[in-house]
């Protein structure tokens, strides 16, 4: 039984690493006839979505960290919200999250930042909504802010557009969830317990809905995690590697990083991987109100931060 147990939390945490490979690297594996097309096809997509990040300002080093020389390695993952509603702006970063990924002793941490905290925006000359950021001043901004609260450089990042997630969805067909609470959104409900096929607009509502859920961004940071873990359960199938262009068109639409295809192929060392396989997840935490200018703001006390900071610097070996 334990055995048993066990092996369904190495599962679990396999999907961890999913979280910021599906992303990018959704269909990385060729099977069978399909390798010498696919393989083109994927080199050809990270092109497309590859920006590197202009003025970016380093707190900690002087270099990125070295894949060839299995260092540890930071990914930002950003949410944001265009193409949400009909949006065509840039939109803000709904969702942020650090993932440190150390292959010297092959753990990685996963942790969620919640979008309304209040902290200085880099390069922006204001304290203000940490999601408010990439508004102001796109992924470099979001960055800089993001590396200046954590104390931390970001090596990489993932940002992915609301739209990407409903096309994304629609290409794999659909995905299966189990609701974690009962809610409508939309026009869509969905109940506590039920397993339910989601296509792309109801998988959008799903994870859109905050002010329902009790635990607020941490709720919705949890279906978050579903979604994406549906999308890759659907995605490694064999079914849905039929429909592999599909898949890679909603990225090409929908996403940036700067990620090349020489640090995929880095990525996929068995140092990295089995540091990816070992997921811990963290929670920024703190207090949220309405402040004195009848704005809603998440705090984090002086210790809090600490504590993160700290947590991070030693998993990036920067001390």
């Amino acid at each position: 039984m334990e055995e048993r147990r066990s092996r369904k939390g190495n599962k679990k945490k396999r999907r961890g690493l999913k979280i910021f490979l599906a992303v990018v690297l959704i269909l990385f594996v060729a099977i069978g006839i399909y390798v010498a097309d696919f393989y083109r096809n994927i080199d050809n997509t990270t092109v497309e979505i590859y920006e590197p990040v202009d003025e970016e300002v380093d707190p900690v080093r002087t270099s990125s960290a070295d894949l060839s020389e299995k260092e540890p390695i930071s990914i930002l993952l950003l949410g944001v919200d265009t193409g949400d509603l009909g949006r065509d702006e840039r939109g803000r970063s709904d969702t942020m999250m650090v993932v440190t990924v150390n292959p010297n002793t092959k753990k990685s941490v996963l942790m969620s930042i919640p979008r309304d905290t209040y902290t200085e925006i880099v390069g922006y000359g204001t304290m203000d909504k940490l999601n408010h950021a990439y508004a102001f001043g796109g992924n470099s901004m979001a960055i800089n802010s993001i590396q200046n609260l954590l104390d931390i450089p970001i090596d990489y990042y993932v940002t992915v557009n609301m739209a990407g997630i409903q096309e994304l969805v629609d290409a794999v067909g659909g995905i299966d969830i189990v609701s974690p609470m009962t809610f409508t959104m939309d026009g869509y409900t969905f109940y506590e317990g039920e397993s339910v096929h989601l296509d792309g607009p109801a998988t959008l509502s799903f994870v859109r809905m905050r002010y329902e859920d009790a635990s607020g961004d941490t709720g919705r940071q949890a279906r978050q995690r579903l979604v994406i873990e549906g999308v890759v359960d659907k995605v490694v199938s064999a079914s849905t590697l039929l429909n592999y262009q599909d898949i890679l068109g909603s990225l090409s639409n929908n996403v940036q990083t700067n990620f090349q295809m020489k640090d995929y192929l880095a990525l996929q060392s068995n140092s990295y991987m089995a540091a990816a396989r070992n997921i811990v997840s963290e929670q920024i935490g703190g207090t949220s109100g309405i402040a004195e200018d009848g704005i809603y703001y998440h705090y984090i006390p002086e210790e809090e931060l600490l504590r993160v900071q700290n947590l991070l610097s030693s998993e990036l070996e920067l001390d």
